[in-house]
């Protein structure tokens, strides 16, 4: 398992689980032994070894189990047991997938897998065929087989997913372009938004809200009256969301949040995490300034302890430092998604969900 620059130690995908487990259980189909550990090569070319956890080979049909290490990732996934059962299919049929326990079935339209199919992204059907041509090939194999994925405790840990919002039902998705999963990359969130505004395109939406947390996407759903798919859970990902709506556009977008995260898109910000932006102080105070605010105002914006702290001080004088911020927001969106044709509204709030700054309202 190698590390990243920082020293943190990388990990392994759904996808690259999968595909191990996949293989060693067409090898016991095929020779009644289950290679332990099974190694596998990984689109750029990484030869990891997995150890099995799970070994069942009865009734025309062989099971493999690996246990998934994310690494130093903070991955829902991470230690979740990932089976694959393997039978012989019917001639000329190829590999045919199968959602078992614990793995989700696509039921909108929107997402690179058919309304119907199992939740097996394409990158690991085609590292899972590639395995099966392996096996096939050194123990000689028709290479036509039926390959289940399930996820032991799959269904209860996709509650803490997209995967309901997005449609996939009854479980986890097999994910993975990469095989590797990087500490604290994000790169599963970043592909749930953009999947999220796939599936909301595909429903016929029109308007769609980027929001930074629970409070705002209620608040967004009492103002709108949008549904479930329409509700993009960007977190601190606004740059992500937006390059995607600038490709695939929608005629109208909400963006939502609290004050302190927004006052650092408003200051061009497009990852809102605290360890990778903060509120510029300076900004907040030049904004009140600008609006007319008192020396002894401006400067307790300057040395206030956070945005919020500032938007309180700003209230009590009866200065809209929000609307402020919304109209910064408003211009950092517009810029970005510019040429779209996407008419944007800014929506700030506080901790309690109260609406305290808007900015382009839509008719």
């Amino acid at each position: 398992m190698s590390r990243d620059a920082t020293g943190l130690r990388r990990g392994w995908t759904t996808g690259a689980c999968a595909t191990a487990a996949t293989k060693a259980a067409y090898a016991a189909l095929l020779t009644g032994s289950f290679p332990d550990p099974v190694e596998i090569t990984l689109p750029k070319g990484q030869r990891p070894a997995f150890a099995l956890a799970v070994e069942s080979l009865a009734d025309g049909a062989a099971t493999a189990g690996i246990v998934k290490d994310a690494g130093d990732d903070p991955d829902v996934t991470h230690g979740a047991l990932i089976r694959a059962t393997v039978r012989h299919g019917d001639a000329g049929s190829g590999v045919v997938f199968r959602a078992g326990p614990g793995v989700g079935t696509v039921t909108k339209p929107g997402l690179p897998l058919a309304v119907g199919e199992p939740a097996i992204n394409p990158v690991p059907r085609q590292l899972m065929r590639d395995v099966v041509a392996e096996i096939a090939g050194q123990f000689g194999g028709s290479g036509d087989v039926v390959v289940e994925i399930s996820v032991d405790n799959g269904a209860e840990i996709a509650r803490h997913t997209w995967n309901p919002r997005l449609g996939i039902l009854g479980g986890l998705s097999i994910l993975g372009t990469t095989g590797v999963v990087v500490p604290y990359s994000c790169s599963a969130w970043i592909d749930s938004i953009r999947r999220g505004i796939d599936v909301a395109r595909a429903a016929g939406h029109r308007h769609v809200a980027g929001c930074t947390g629970s409070t705002s996407e209620r608040v967004v759903t009492e103002l709108y009256g949008l549904p479930e798919d329409a509700l993009l859970d960007m977190g601190d990902f606004v740059g992500a969301m937006l390059k995607h709506l600038r490709r695939h556009p929608v005629p109208r977008l909400t963006i939502a949040g609290g004050v302190g995260k927004l006052a650092k898109f408003a200051d061009g910000h497009l990852d809102l995490h605290s360890g990778r932006s903060q509120v510029d102080h300076e900004l907040l105070a030049s904004l009140v300034s600008s609006a007319g605010g008192s020396a002894e105002l401006v400067e307790a914006v300057r040395t206030a302890n956070t945005a919020l702290g500032a938007l309180q001080l700003c209230q009590r004088d009866g200065l809209p430092l929000a609307d402020l911020i919304a109209d910064r927001c408003l211009a950092t969106a517009d810029e970005i998604l510019r040429g779209s044709g996407i008419e944007v509204d800014i929506v700030v709030i506080d901790r309690a969900g109260t609406v305290v700054g808007r900015s382009g309202h839509p008719a």
